[in-house]
């Protein structure tokens, strides 16, 4: 597991455990990472499994919030993340790919502004032949074959 070493950055994600904690979601997990990827929070409540980006920031840059700065590329990379983390734990739960953005004070280290962006993107779906699945949109890894204990 990584660790997050920046003071904002470990500010932000205390920040944003905070949050998802009093939304009655369940913290599973911290900078989960496979490989090079890396998920800052993972958490669950009954009904799904959230995948959390958290930008924390001192400044907004020309009005340019925190959670501006997570960038397609970097959506794409939460998804791969995720998509692994579904298949390894079996989650069979909805998904959900949130933003949380903190506006941290560079002299007080104290949280000025705090944003959650629920359901902030969505993984890429296509449609399944109506003859197979009911034309209903899958996710790529959403609900693992498991193995056959038969054999």
């Amino acid at each position: 597991m990584a660790f997050v070493t920046d003071p904002i950055g470990i500010i932000g994600e205390e920040e944003a455990a905070k949050m998802l904690r009093e939304k009655k979601l369940s913290i599973l997990e911290r900078n989960w990472r496979i490989g090079k990827l890396e998920v800052d929070i993972i958490a669950e409540n009954k009904k799904e499994i959230v995948f959390v980006e958290v930008k924390a920031r001192t400044s907004t840059y020309g009005d340019i919030q925190p959670e501006e700065y997570v960038d397609e590329g970097k959506k794409r990379r939460i998804i791969t993340a995720a998509n692994a983390y579904v298949k390894y734990h079996w989650v069979e739960k909805k998904i959900r790919f949130d933003i949380i953005g903190i506006l941290v004070n560079p002299r007080t280290m104290e949280v000025e502004e705090k944003h959650h962006f629920e359901n902030a993107f969505e993984p890429q779906v296509h449609t399944v032949s109506s003859g197979s699945h009911g034309g209903k949109l899958l996710w790529h890894g959403r609900k693992p074959t498991r193995p056959n204990r038969n054999r």
